[in-house]
């Protein structure tokens, strides 16, 4: 399989794993897990993958039970955790300009499902911070963000089974208009909604089936 290259994850908590992730950021996969049997980071998806393609992980900001909108659960205002605040964090920071970047992969919308965050409607072009708590304005604006900083980078959108049938569709609608790949998961096994170290290998294929 074909190296690819420096990796970043924007994701949530099926791309976390304690000591992998940035200091504060909130973990679910463990090594003293008990609701889960992924206790070992070798079993995460990502692990595998940079494993198998021999690539080199730059950065994982993944944290558990964030949302890409800033609505989080219990209507909570996440704008400081969302996939936006963080991704526009990092740009604003320059980090982007730094740290070379070949593979950008996005793994969200779970958390904006399951949290029940408001819905919206579609915007591709000037986005207000209030836009931004409603999950489909929040998917436009951090599609077209990514795209516009990281110029040369190949961006691959994982997208998980079960979501709304609206957000699955923004997730790949949105990502189509900016020429992104999509991996649509499938079939995958999981424990109370997150993945096993079966469904972990899933995910792994899946992925690779893409690149």
């Amino acid at each position: 399989m074909k190296n690819i290259g420096n990796v970043f994850i924007l994701g949530d908590s099926y791309s976390t794993f304690e000591g992998y992730i940035p200091e504060g950021y909130s973990p679910f996969y463990t090594k003293d897990a008990e609701y889960t049997n992924v206790n070992d980071v070798k079993d995460t998806w990502w692990h595998r993958l940079l494993s198998e393609t021999e690539s080199n992980l730059v950065r994982n900001s993944s944290w558990s039970g964030t949302t890409i909108c800033h609505t989080g659960y219990n209507g909570e205002d996440y704008c400081e955790i969302s996939f936006t605040g963080r991704f526009d964090k990092l740009a604003n920071d320059g980090y982007f300009e730094k740290n070379k970047i070949d593979t950008f992969f996005l793994f969200g919308g779970t958390n904006d499902s399951w949290a029940d965050s408001p819905i919206g409607k579609m915007l591709h072009s000037d986005w207000t911070k209030e836009d931004l708590y409603n999950v489909l304005p929040a998917i436009g604006y951090i599609f077209s963000r990514i795209n516009e900083v990281l110029k040369d980078t190949r961006i691959i959108c994982i997208i998980n089974n079960e979501l709304k049938s609206v957000i699955t569709d923004a997730l790949k609608d949105t990502a189509k208009r900016f020429g992104i790949e999509c991996v649509m998961l499938k079939d995958i096994d999981k424990i109370e909604g997150h993945p096993t170290i079966l469904g972990m290998e899933q995910i792994k294929n899946q992925v690779l089936d893409v690149l």
